[in-house]
């Protein structure tokens, strides 16, 4: 049996009361993920517990490199059973590792086993999970509706296929799924592919020839989007740059379109003024921005080359841009152009930076208009979500933070939120055990469902 419990992570009958009685029951909107959609329309069913566990997972992989595990049995030409082994193997000893964590739940939530992770028990779990799936019929379908998911907003780039998203309504899934509109291929001007990517554009919309022509390509495919059910935007970059002259952009783009190579410091010059129009043009449609911050990515060349993006070499940025985080704000308030926007800081560094340079661009728009985003990517983890709350609670306001996400490839990683759940109810309960706050339970508990499910639904305006 494993180590898990009804109380885990929950140290105290108050924190168990709060979890039991207003978190755990809860739906899920996850509205930052990275699921693809087509695999959710086909809803084939799945064939072993790698193809959902390991397969596309970086996280997991990135941990098994640092226990010393061959590529081969990581993304390589090992069988799936000797890669799942392999994981089973480095996760039992990966003692405060969120995956410890995770993968654990998630074998007890999707798979009704309680046998603990580790290499003795790898391989009556991999017979275990195989067996059940077969027995089930598990499909992605069935995986979301059994974790109570009822929104999910993927990660899609300008130029991505829609037709997807409307079939996925005509199945009548008890759960919606929209886009989440991204531009980054669009501003990463200075990427290999770049010009690929913008004839990609251009054969969806019309010929790009000038900066006001791309331009109007964003803007005419962020109107398919909404036609869609979109409403949230992402952009990512490592971090904030000035906002540079339109007549500088352009002249980047013309070259770059020219096919010549341009130096860093103009990828930046456009990166700068394409933010700055992504977020104006962003807050002119009513929709809100989903702003990540401090990524270094693609650290290992050599694996770059060989695995390509999105492969777990990416690692926390020393960037400080605040001061330019803070003028890409002000230029837009002055405007009347600053979006709803929710940014996710990946240097824990920049925590209390960023939560008080959000809190001079508030206004009554909405409760929570500037965001402070759930701890992401490597902060995703108990401390992590730990001094997040500290942070919101002591800067910000609690009460409408608009919750956690996933940020996963993985159908199997809702249990993320009840990890989430978790930290929170006991992070109030034991506030409330030692007299620091509110015994109003029901006040306390009405808070809790609102950063579970409630304020993301009213934040993103999803019907």
């Amino acid at each position: 049996m494993s180590y898990l419990k009804d109380d885990f992570l929950l140290n105290g009958k108050t924190a168990k009361y709060l979890y039991d009685t207003y978190a755990k029951d809860m739906p899920i909107f996850d509205y930052h993920c990275h699921l693809p959609e087509k695999q959710i329309l086909e809803n084939e069913e799945i064939q072993d517990i790698f193809e959902v566990w390991l397969k596309g997972d970086h996280y997991k992989w990135r941990l098994m490199r640092n226990y010393g595990v061959d590529e081969e049995l990581i993304t390589g030409s090992a069988s799936n059973k000797e890669k799942f082994i392999a994981y089973c193997d480095c996760l039992g000893t990966a003692f405060g590792n969120p995956l410890y964590h995770w993968s654990q739940v998630e074998l007890r939530d999707f798979f009704n086993c309680e046998l603990e992770i580790n290499k003795e028990n790898a391989e009556t779990i991999w017979d275990w999970c195989n067996d059940y799936i077969k027995l089930n019929h598990i499909t992605p379908q069935s995986l979301i509706e059994k974790a109570n998911v009822k929104v999910i907003f993927t990660t899609n780039e300008v130029f991505d296929d829609l037709t997807t998203f409307e079939k996925i309504k005509e199945k009548g899934y008890n759960f919606k799924v929209n886009p989440a509109f991204r531009a980054d291929k669009i501003m990463n001007i200075e990427a290999e592919k770049y010009n690929e990517f913008v004839d990609i554009l251009q054969g969806l919309t019309f010929d790009i020839k000038s900066l006001d022509d791309l331009e109007k390509a964003i803007v005419n495919r962020l109107e398919a989007f909404i036609k869609v059910g979109s409403t949230a935007t992402d952009i990512a970059v490592e971090s904030v740059y000035p906002v540079y002259d339109r007549a500088d952009a352009e002249k980047v783009f013309k070259k770059r379109r020219q096919g010549e190579v341009i130096s860093l410091q103009e990828s930046e010059v456009f990166k700068g003024y394409f933010t700055y129009f992504l977020m104006k043009t962003y807050a002119k449609y009513d929709m809100s921005t989903e702003l990540h911050v401090g990524a270094m990515r693609n650290n290992n060349n050599v694996m770059f080359k060989k695995l390509g993006l999105d492969t777990g070499y990416d690692s926390i940025s020393d960037k400080n841009s605040i001061y330019l985080m803070s003028r890409l704000f002000d230029k837009l308030n002055d405007e009347g152009a600053l979006p709803k926007t929710a940014v996710f800081n990946l240097n824990p560094k920049m925590n209390t930076e960023i939560m008080t340079l959000l809190g001079s661009f508030q206004s009554s728009e909405a409760k929570g208009k500037m965001q402070y985003g759930p701890a992401w990517w490597f902060l995703d983890n108990k401390e992590g979500m730990e001094q997040h709350l500290v942070d919101l609670t002591r800067l910000g306001h609690l009460a409408t933070f608009i919750g956690m996400l996933t940020d996963s490839r993985s159908l199997l990683s809702y249990p993320r939120h009840h990890y989430f759940r978790r930290i929170l109810c006991n992070f109030l309960g034991d506030k409330i055990d030692k007299g620091e706050m509110t015994s109003n339970l029901e006040l306390v508990g009405k808070v809790i469902k609102d950063i579970c499910y409630d304020n993301a639904i009213t934040y993103f305006k999803v019907k």
